[in-house]
């Protein structure tokens, strides 16, 4: 029981990394085609980019199956892919993205963190230069800020819609709540 647990933690932390690099090189990269959807005004409920969850949905069931199946850890490596899917779902597309029927945007604290990381990330238009590739794990909005400026070489005067929120508004670069 105690591996189990262990196992599941360990995947559910280690998926943050995998997150990380295949946002940045899959889905900035090869895979922009679907997740292109996502950096622009969403209409309707689904876009292209929910694709990346059901191959990662389709891959967790899988391990789980097989692990049932007596290939132990499997199964606790796809639970731990399930609930970190879980948080991300509640996370980047409930409070972010606000897919969800009611709208809470965060005033502090780790949660405001996310929030404004995630903004910054949809700042840029088009897939490159962008920055925070992290779901659940954010630099601070200073860092961020700095990484925008130096790669953009100076504040980023974006005035179209901002497509985290399909929403028109300032950009989260050069806005002043850090």
């Amino acid at each position: 029981m105690i591996i189990n647990a262990l196992v599941f933690l360990a995947t559910l932390t280690t998926m943050e990394g995998v997150a990380y690099y295949a946002h940045k090189y899959v889905m900035h990269g090869w895979g922009w085609g679907w997740h292109r959807s996502h950096h622009e005004p969403r209409e309707g409920w689904f876009e292209k980019n929910d694709l990346y969850a059901v191959v990662f949905a389709g891959l967790a069931i899988v391990l789980i199956a097989l692990g049932t199946q007596g290939w132990h850890p499997l199964e606790w490596i796809g639970a731990g892919m399930t609930a970190y899917g879980f948080l991300y779902f509640v996370v980047h597309d409930g409070l972010v993205h606000h897919r969800w029927p009611f709208r809470f945007v965060p005033r502090s604290g780790y949660l405001k963190r996310l929030y404004q990381a995630h903004l910054m990330h949809h700042a840029v238009e088009g897939k490159e230069r962008c920055v925070s590739f992290g779901f659940l794990y954010a630099p601070t909005t200073a860092r961020l800020k700095a990484q925008l400026r130096a790669m953009h070489d100076g504040p980023l005067r974006k005035t179209d819609g901002d497509a985290a929120t399909a929403q028109r508004s300032e950009p989260a670069s050069v806005r002043n709540d850090s």
